[in-house]
């Protein structure tokens, strides 16, 4: 997979969760798989068409949702994942990979993306290519956030 395909999505999650209030991100691995994300137990989705083509699956345990949740909500504690806090992630998702088809388009590949989809609960898989995808793994104030990433120029 294009390095230019990655890139944009590893900036756009620097840029953005400092924004949202977290004050550490790491990268973990780095990894290919193929078709399918396991979820690990929140996962949302985002479809991107036009000259980048394919999905993006956010994908965390509800513990890290949470904990995530609760920084974006300036410490507020969230104890379960209700709807403020499924709100909360869907919009960090939207706004992830919003950023990411902005520079997208700065590299003049023009992109639309759909409204985030999410999926909660641990026996599914959730089919993000065709192919092969990469997966980036990352540190958020110590909670581990997987961005499964299956797009291509089209």
């Amino acid at each position: 997979m294009d390095a230019n395909l990655i890139n944009p999505f590893v900036d756009a999650v620097t840029q953005v969760l400092p924004q949202l209030g977290v004050q550490n991100i790491g990268r973990g691995r780095i990894s290919v798989k193929e078709q399918f994300v396991e979820s690990k137990g929140v996962t949302i989705l985002v479809g991107m068409s036009k000259q980048v083509r394919g999905n993006v699956a956010y994908n965390m345990t509800e513990q890290a949702a949470c904990s995530i949740a609760s920084t974006m909500m300036m410490g507020m504690p969230v104890n379960e994942f209700d709807e403020m806090a499924q709100s909360a992630l869907s919009e960090l998702a939207n706004m992830v990979t919003a950023n990411a088809a902005i520079l997208f388009n700065q590299q003049g590949l023009e992109v639309d993306i759909s409204t985030p989809s999410m999926v909660i609960g641990h026996d599914f898989k959730a089919k993000v290519s065709n192919a092969k995808f990469i997966v980036l793994e990352l540190q958020v104030d110590s909670q581990i956030l997987e961005v499964n990433i299956g797009v291509e120029k089209g």
